[in-house]
């Protein structure tokens, strides 16, 4: 028989619940859709990614499990890799094949959750948070347990400090007294409003920004969302029931998801539920949400700079500078977002910056690549970053980790040369099997099978010179693969 203590102590368990399938396009070009922000680093206190931060804060809940992970498949290695680097083993990581709104991603968490344990405190988490005072959001989450407990449907309210309009806000019943701190039902819930519209919001106590943070048990959302949506809840059971494990993640049915109502979880259950309470969250928390954001969260010289990279400023105030290698050099600039990339440029007035996710909608229209990929591409193995290229040509270097090896694979319509700069590499070139040292080379014919390996202890570092009729990524036929990829160009 069951200890009494144990099941006591099973009825406490957190399970976070962390959503990381957004793109991030407000904080182009750094984030873009092949490396959104919440895997970027730019916490000016550490060197972890905004993922990363969003775990590593949880440290110190009493009965934490380790997370459930939503994100889009062709970033599920870069999940994986980021929890590893603080490791962390999710409970699951779940693979939507395409983008749906935050109301299927929580009911599919929920629904994993119950086979995972019976009925935990799910505190649902976007990605992309910055919160300055971790200790207070984690006495918060205690208080919010008290509520979860009791079958109420908590969600988070930011006391605000200034009139945004990225926001949407939540009016309560009654104003907070932060001094004793209680949950008050919702009243109402305001889409992102105007400029005048928020000055008004902010001068009553009622008000507090949506921070999209909730607490509550999987049963209790379940039932709610039963009541109140169950189109999004029959679509879910079948998405989780049809979905496939592909190694460490499980990769959510297609065509049930495509059913799924694509609605926001406040649309779907909290506006319309009689059991949503709102905590005031005082923790100094962002969103970042955009350029400006970063640098308001980021540390200052005297002049208000924040210089990230190859920089140096001159005469210049409260501006926002990035650059990955290129001398990045201002003189008398002031207000100012300049960031400085391989492949492209962001020049904007710091208070423009909401309107950059905007600016990348256009580029989409006209089919620049450079609105939605990097020239460095991730992969489970390592990276490559693109050098230089034409239609029938391209230079790459390929950085390949220690023991990590590549596919056995063949191209239809290019060769390639391999020269090693670092490390060793071992090849399997058609039937034969060779090891190649620093300043060594190979040839790659075309149509050949071959594979990249690293048997080393230090990372593997080629260049790869590509040539022929087409180049692309997808130019690719795998026959064996260490990490069950399905996709061409991951």
């Amino acid at each position: 028989m069951k200890d009494l203590h144990d099941i006591s102590r099973n009825k406490n368990k957190i399970l976070p619940v962390i959503l990381c399938g957004g793109q991030g396009t407000r904080l182009w070009p750094l984030s873009r859709k092949s490396f959104p922000k919440q895997f970027l680093s730019i916490n000016s206190k550490n060197k972890k990614s905004l993922l990363q931060n969003t775990q590593q804060r949880l440290e110190g809940i009493k009965d934490l499990m380790e997370p459930i992970l939503i994100c889009n498949s062709k970033h599920r290695f870069l999940v994986a890799e980021q929890m590893r680097e603080i490791n962390i083993k999710p409970k699951s990581i779940l693979l939507e094949p395409f983008g749906k709104n935050t109301a299927p991603a929580i009911i599919l968490a929920a629904l994993k959750s119950l086979e995972i344990e019976n009925d935990p405190h799910l505190l649902i988490l976007s990605a992309d948070h910055q919160i300055n005072n971790e200790k207070k959001f984690r006495d918060l989450i205690e208080i919010g347990k008290l509520y979860s407990e009791d079958h109420k449907l908590v969600t988070f309210g930011v006391i605000p400090s200034s009139p945004e309009t990225g926001y949407g806000y939540i009016q309560t019943e009654k104003p907070f007294n932060l001094k004793n701190i209680e949950g008050y039902k919702i009243s109402k819930f305001i889409e992102k409003p105007n400029f005048q519209k928020a000055k008004e919001l902010i001068k009553d106590k009622c008000f507090t920004w949506n921070s999209g943070i909730f607490l509550f048990r999987a049963k209790t959302i379940i039932n709610e969302i039963k009541i109140l949506n169950p189109a999004i809840y029959n679509a879910c059971t079948k998405t989780l029931s049809n979905s496939e494990n592909d190694l460490d993640f499980q990769r959510l049915d297609a065509k049930s998801f495509e059913d799924c109502p694509n609605i926001s979880i406040d649309n779907a259950v909290m506006e319309n539920t009689n059991k949503g309470i709102v905590l005031p969250l005082d923790a100094d928390w962002s969103d970042i949400g955009s350029w400006k954001s970063v640098w308001e969260n980021s540390d200052k010289d005297i002049l208000g700079n924040v210089t990230n990279g190859n920089v140096i400023s001159k005469a210049t105030e409260n501006c926002y500078f990035h650059s990955d290698s290129k001398l990045l050099v201002s003189l008398g600039l002031k207000d100012l977002v300049i960031i400085n990339t391989d492949d492209a440029t962001l020049v904007a007035e710091k208070n423009q910056s909401e309107n950059i996710k905007k600016l990348v909608g256009e580029l989409q229209l006209k089919d620049i690549k450079e609105a939605n990929f990097h020239k460095k591409g991730y992969r489970p193995w390592g990276f490559y970053l693109k050098i230089i290229e034409d239609q029938r040509w391209k230079v790459k270097i390929i950085h390949v980790n220690p023991g990590a090896e590549l596919s056995l694979q063949m191209h239809h319509h290019r060769s390639e040369h391999w020269i090693v700069l670092r490390g060793t590499a071992e090849v399997v070139l058609e039937n034969k099997k060779f090891v190649l040292r620093e300043n060594e080379s190979t040839y790659i014919p075309l149509g050949a099978v071959h594979r990249l390996s690293n048997p080393g202890k230090i990372a593997l570092e080629i260049i790869e010179v590509q040539s022929g009729s087409y180049v692309g990524e997808d130019d690719i036929v795998r026959f064996e693969d260490n990490y069950g990829r399905k996709d061409k160009n991951f």
